[in-house]
């Protein structure tokens, strides 16, 4: 099979088209003939080798897929409804920029109605990253207020989308003028340039000085202090990411007084039970409304396969709004 492999740790130059056997489904898992894959964040960290493989794990980049199954654990298939032929998306902790993956038969889900495959990749990895993050550690619910910073990133989209779909009242901040519009067109109520306006501050004033109930943090640093007072009372923070740094100053009476958490997640090491356990409840709680129309993702640009060095150039310039992504076809 073809497929793209890190040559050794640098810029996007270092992804390069190789040829590679095709993997083989082991017990509990189903072989898949990929025809798009998704471009995260975390693959450019790999690329660079701030990412560790996790243990197991293909060494080939790539954390979503879309495509057919063609061959598998035929029990584990039909336990979970799946059959031969299926189209499916998927997540994976790696291996995901290449023709065939193996896959967990518990982190597969259905195309939903009427997507195209290229569509479906778009889905796994930050459908799976919101759901537990936003909903299962930040138990938003609905009627309070979510701040999702870097509101156009793929996790950003959507977690606006979602945020909003199960009736939370959602802030985003972005990086310019223009994407702080683009993310009220996502659904946002309200958009902060962060660039040229002060988030805390904007946050409290949206919410008459309540503070938000919800933060989706993928920058920490010095976020962190700033996020706290913008909290409201038994506010929580889920910071998914350290782009900003890993240190931060918190004032500790805030926390007491207020009733605050702090907590974050990483999905990729975790176990298959534990993927198993958010496709369950994406399939019953999130499918409906992607097979309504109602939550979309939201795609940039779509680059062939050989060109994963360009998808990781336009990923670092940041320039993107929503998804990147590869195809096979």
């Amino acid at each position: 099979m073809r497929a793209i492999e890190i040559a050794g740790f640098g810029g996007p130059e270092v992804l390069r088209e190789v040829v590679r056997a095709r993997p083989v489904a082991g017990a509990g898992e189903a072989l898949v003939r990929v025809t798009a894959s998704g471009v995260n964040r975390p693959d450019v960290l790999q690329r660079k080798g701030h990412y560790p493989v996790p243990a197991g794990a293909s060494d080939i980049p790539g954390l979503e897929i879309a495509g057919e199954i063609v061959d598998g654990d035929a029990a584990g298939l039909a336990a979970a409804g799946f059959a031969v032929g299926d189209r499916v998306c998927a997540l994976v902790a790696g291996g995901g920029y290449a023709e065939y993956c193996a896959v967990p038969v518990g982190q597969m889900l259905p195309v939903p109605a009427g997507f195209s495959d290229i569509e479906a990749a778009a889905l796994p990895e930050n459908f799976f990253t919101v759901w537990s993050n936003v909903f299962d550690r930040g138990r938003l619910v609905a009627g309070e207020w979510l701040l999702v910073q870097g509101g156009t990133s793929g996790i950003g989209v959507a977690a606006i989308q979602l945020g909003k779909a199960f009736g939370a009242r959602v802030v985003a901040t972005a990086g310019s003028a223009d994407k702080c519009q683009r993310c009220l067109e996502i659904g946002a109520d309200h958009a902060v340039n962060y660039r040229t306006e002060d988030f805390a501050a904007k946050a409290l004033e949206f919410t008459g000085g309540k503070g938000v109930d919800v933060v989706l943090d993928m920058v920490a640093g010095d976020y962190i202090a700033r996020e706290v007072s913008c909290l409201a009372e038994d506010g929580r923070i889920v910071l998914i990411a350290v782009q900003g740094g890993t240190k931060s100053q918190v004032d500790a009476g805030l926390v007491l007084r207020r009733r605050l958490t702090l907590t974050g997640s990483t999905l990729r090491p975790r176990p298959v039970a534990f993927k198993a356990a958010i496709a369950a409840s994406l399939r019953d709680q999130v499918w409906p409304l992607l097979a309504a129309r109602r939550v979309l993702p939201v795609i940039q640009e779509v680059f062939p396969a050989e060109q994963a060095s360009r998808a990781h150039a336009a990923m670092e310039e940041g320039h993107h709004v929503g998804k990147l992504m590869l195809s096979w076809t």
